[in-house]
């Protein structure tokens, strides 16, 4: 019986199969890039290197291996040229490896430079042939703060009403006048940037920022759906949000300045303004148990915020995280930055110049824990980026706390709210740090039963929180100063039996307005002068709390917000359509409380003023100024009469025009009707002389002084 056959493996044909599972491979050296920026090492390194590498790259979402890399090394010093070779599997890897990496932080000395190795390759290859360049027409940029060059210094403020944006001029009433009308379609809201060079426009497709004389567009953002925009203070950075997840199309524009793969599910983007590019994303939901809702993180921010753990605080442009570490504070809640005031932005320039021996202060940031285990709640001064705590205090019976900086940075005040032993009551206290001070001391203001000032809005009303339609909750408001005699903050004055919900100081912080915001019952306006009868006068001469008065009320129905310009000498209100649609509009007011202009618009959304960047005359020029202010008075004075002669000889040659002209139609219409004997006979008889006289009835001078 035969046995079974046997076949030899090498006679089978697996062509078919082969070719149906074949992967092809680019053999061209597109697959290959070039990482600059890497760090010298010698050969006892290279394995942590090459490890560490590919970890950075896998951070990026492009996985690669240890063995792809090439280290070329230097066979005179036996280390490492400061490059490495990285083979992909594909081109598209290796894109998106340059796009991804190039200016990517390695460590704190290096930066990676990447590149695909035929540029390199083509740019060796370079004819070094030297040809002069075409020179090409310079065409002059315009001035993004140009209108700080106003002949006659007015302000700006923008309208948004319906679909249509106006910017404005406001100055004397002769002098307001609209100054542009753009063409801005299908957008949220508008922006001015905090020192008033650009305005921003949000759009579904992204951001845009406009400025100059002629309002061109000056840089586009592209964050999809975005609904919140922030600047930095000193306007080189912009953060947009958006309560949608980043999604990047297959097939979607890659670069600089777009979003790429790794940036899907994140919703905060950091972007610098100049270059248009992106820095960084994040996510503004942090985990929570299971079952529990998502938080949200703080808008705006500064660094990041971990709820519970720490606090990620990152450099810029760069991106990345500071000192390679995050603040770790256990329960941390919320934190705030100290702003940057005068004092400091002039210890930083007499530093920079070698004038100054004193070093400037450091950045400070200020955050609070709650109450866990056996620890009370604590509010903490740390000075960044050495990290050294300079002040904490503990709080027991905590609530919550709201952290509040002083707009120079000269205070911290922290409103404590606090509850009783069994919990059933709360109230309030306000704990003042003093930063200027040595061992930044720290004043406790008791609100149980009840610059360097400041004002608060407090209440018993029994309607409180849950005022229904109709009623209006009744409060007190309380001003307090720094009393320097006593060294601690004592109360000016409190004003019982208000509506008041909303304080607003002037930039200078002598006037306050106090508004009734938000109630369909009440839109009360009271001007306040914290300084009326102490011209001239020291703490001594004069009685506390005597220069506190009213100097005007006013009433604009269904107020929604109420802003000071920049100057401190007007007062705008407005009721916008986004809260309620009953007269909608708004109006400016001046510093007394006296109505310069009303507009009842339907539709309208939004009044801001632009902001003015801080002066750059120093505090000895200022003082020159205001001590010789009578001198410069006289000058607008006289700008005032001649105007006013302008117009009333404008108005005479008015009034002399229309009166000829009414009389050739007369003579005109005689002649139709044949009656030019009978008027000629007339003017024999009869002679008529018009006499124009112009009467001064009342003439009144006011010094006015802030």
């Amino acid at each position: 019986m035969p046995g079974p056959s046997v076949q030899n493996v090498d006679d089978i044909d697996f062509s078919d199969i082969e070719a149906k599972y074949r992967v092809d491979f680019d053999d061209g050296l597109d697959r290959l890039i070039v990482v600059d920026g890497v760090p010298v090492i010698d050969n006892s390194k290279t394995e942590r290197l090459l490890a560490k590498i590919a970890k950075e790259f896998t951070k990026k979402g492009i996985s690669i291996k240890p063995d792809d890399i090439f280290v070329p090394w230097d066979q005179s010093t036996g280390k490492s040229k400061g490059f490495v070779f990285i083979e992909f599997r594909n081109v598209d890897d290796a894109v998106l490896a340059v796009s991804a990496l190039h200016g990517h932080p390695f460590d704190a000395k290096h930066t990676f430079k990447v590149n695909h190795f035929t540029d390199v390759e083509r740019f060796a290859e370079l004819d070094e042939t030297y040809a002069e360049p075409e020179e090409e027409e310079y065409v002059p940029k315009e001035h993004l703060r140009a209108w700080l060059a106003d002949p006659q210094g007015r302000d700006q403020y923008v309208t948004y009403r319906g679909d249509e944006v106006n910017i404005h001029w406001h100055g004397k009433p002769s002098q307001s006048e609209l100054a542009y009308k753009p063409e801005w379609k299908d957008f949220l809201y508008v922006a001015w940037s905090p020192l008033g060079t650009y305005i921003a426009t949000l759009h579904r497709q992204g951001v845009r920022l406009w400025g100059g004389p002629s309002w061109k567009p000056v840089q586009r953002f592209a964050h999809p759906m975005v609904k919140l925009i922030d600047f930095s203070p000193c306007e080189n950075y912009l953060v947009t949000w958006s309560n949608e997840p980043i999604v990047v199309p297959e097939g979607a524009v890659q670069g600089p300045q777009y979003f790429s793969p790794d940036d899907e599910g994140n919703n905060v983007a950091v972007w610098d303004i100049k270059s248009g590019d992106l820095l960084r994303t994040f996510s503004t939901f942090t985990e929570t148990e299971p079952g529990q809702p998502k938080k949200q993180m703080p808008w705006p921010f500064v660094g990041r915020l971990t709820t519970g753990e720490m606090i990620s605080i990152y450099e810029l442009p760069s991106m990345g995280l500071h000192g390679k570490k995050s603040l770790k504070v256990e329960g941390v809640t919320d934190f705030e930055w100290c702003p940057l005031g005068d004092k400091d932005r002039d210890d930083a320039e007499k530093e920079k110049s070698g004038k100054s021996t004193k070093k400037a202060r450091e950045n400070i940031l200020a955050y609070w824990t709650p109450e866990f285990a056996n620890q009370p709640a604590r509010v903490t001064l740390m000075s960044f980026p050495s990290r050294v705590i300079l002040r904490q205090k503990n709080l027991f019976n905590v609530s919550e706390c709201k952290l509040h900086w002083q707009n120079q940075g000269d205070f911290l005040c922290v409103k404590v709210d606090r509850h009783t032993k069994t919990k059933k009551s709360i109230f309030c206290n306000l704990e003042i740090f003093r930063l200027r001070e040595k061992d930044y001391p720290v004043e406790v203001v008791e609100l149980k039963d009840t610059g360097e000032r400041f004002a608060i809005v407090s209440s018993s009303d029994p309607n409180l929180g849950n005022p229904g339609p109709g009623i209006t909750i009744k409060t007190d408001v309380s001003f307090y100063q720094l009393d320097h005699a006593k060294n601690d903050f004592r109360l000016l004055r409190t004003l019982p039996n208000r509506t008041s919900n909303a304080i607003r100081w002037s930039p200078r912080g002598r006037h306050v307005v106090l508004a009734t915001v938000g109630s369909s019952s009440k839109s009360e306006l009271e001007f306040w002068d914290l300084d009326l009868n102490t011209e001239g006068k020291g703490e001594k001469d004069s009685e506390w709390g005597a220069g506190i008065q009213l100097i005007g009320t006013a009433d604009h129905y269904g107020v929604t917000d109420v802003e000071w310009d920049p100057s401190g000498r007007y007062l705008a209100t407005s009721a916008s359509a986004w809260t309620h649609t009953l007269e909608n509009g708004y109006a400016v007011w001046d510093f007394r409380g006296t109505e310069l202009v009303k507009q009842i618009q339907d539709r309208f959304k939004q009044f801001i003023w632009r902001p003015r960047p801080p002066t750059l005359l120093g505090k000895d020029k200022q003082k020159q100024i205001r001590r010789n202010l009578k001198e410069y008075s006289k000058q607008f004075e006289e700008e005032d009469a001649a105007e006013e002669s302008n117009v009333s000889a404008e108005l005479i040659a008015l009034r002399k025009r229309l009166v000829d002209e009414w009389n050739a139609w007369r003579i005109m219409r005689q002649k139709e009707t044949g009656e030019k004997g009978e008027l000629k006979q007339e003017s024999e008889d009869k002679e008529e002389i018009e006499v124009w006289v112009d009467e001064v009835i009342e003439q009144i001078e006011e010094v006015v002084t802030e």
